[in-house]
């Protein structure tokens, strides 16, 4: 089965449309969305609606930090543009998309792999996967031999050995990967709907458990319109400006 991998959607109609279509075109047969639904982006309703159809199709999603935060309200501690996001973002929903947000599990597993957002340790204190000593940290915190997570918006794939050796390295867009399962494998696909490497496409991965294999890719999209929306919505001018930056 080739299962698509998609994180970080962030609201982002323009970038979604593009990834699933460019996903189907590669034969993707299922779908794993790992977090973050909501956020940054203007058009929060719309990428719910289209979640919540492939999971009832079949798909596995998770619940990131985002939308933890849309769930529960603006907290305190967050900066002012990350609280005016949230409460925006709350406006726009309808109860039955804050209800399937709600419903979200931190975790999901299916055959070999686990899917989660943030990291398989702790997965409910959202910390970042910064390095191979979070990855490892990780992988010996499950036994799945392919951990998919988000959050990081940079596309990456770390691999700890049964004798503890550990090793991480960037993907090349497009040339598929061997994950054979003698290894434990954590692969973050990057940000659908807001990359942060310096390239403003899409990313995404698709994980071929027949083949063993995860390809990475990376999808052009129109963010100069996904920008403009973001601007026209009133939400922080910087969110837009991510967008063409890919940072």
């Amino acid at each position: 089965m080739k299962l698509a991998l998609i994180t970080d959607l962030h609201a982002n109609r323009e970038a979604l449309e593009e990834v699933l279509a460019h996903a189907r075109g590669h034969g993707a047969q299922q779908f794993a969305l790992l977090g973050d639904f909501v956020g940054y982006g203007a058009d929060p309703g719309w990428v719910l609606d289209q979640a919540r159809a492939l999971v009832e199709q079949g798909a596995f999603a998770v619940m990131g930090n985002h939308d933890a935060a849309t769930v529960r309200g603006a907290q305190p501690t967050m900066r002012p543009t990350a609280r005016l996001a949230v409460e925006w973002t709350r406006t726009q929903l309808a109860p039955a998309q804050l209800s399937f947000l709600a419903a979200l599990p931190l975790t999901r597993e299916h055959g070999t792999c686990l899917f989660v957002h943030a990291n398989a340790h702790a997965p409910a204190e959202w910390e970042y996967v910064l390095s191979r000593a979070e990855a490892v940290q990780s992988l010996q915190a499950t036994p799945a031999r392919h951990v998919f997570c988000g959050h990081m918006h940079l596309p990456m794939l770390y691999h700890l050995s049964g004798t503890g050796k550990a090793g991480d390295f960037a993907p090349v867009p497009g040339v598929p990967i061997p994950v054979l399962p003698h290894r434990q494998w954590l692969a973050i696909p990057g940000a659908c709907g807001q990359p942060r490497d310096g390239n403003p496409a899409a990313a995404y991965a698709m994980f071929d458990d027949e083949a063993m294999t995860l390809t990475f890719h990376r999808v052009p999209y129109d963010h100069d319109a996904a920008a403009k929306k973001i601007l026209a919505a009133g939400l922080p001018p910087e969110f837009g400006q991510r967008l063409h930056d890919g940072r």
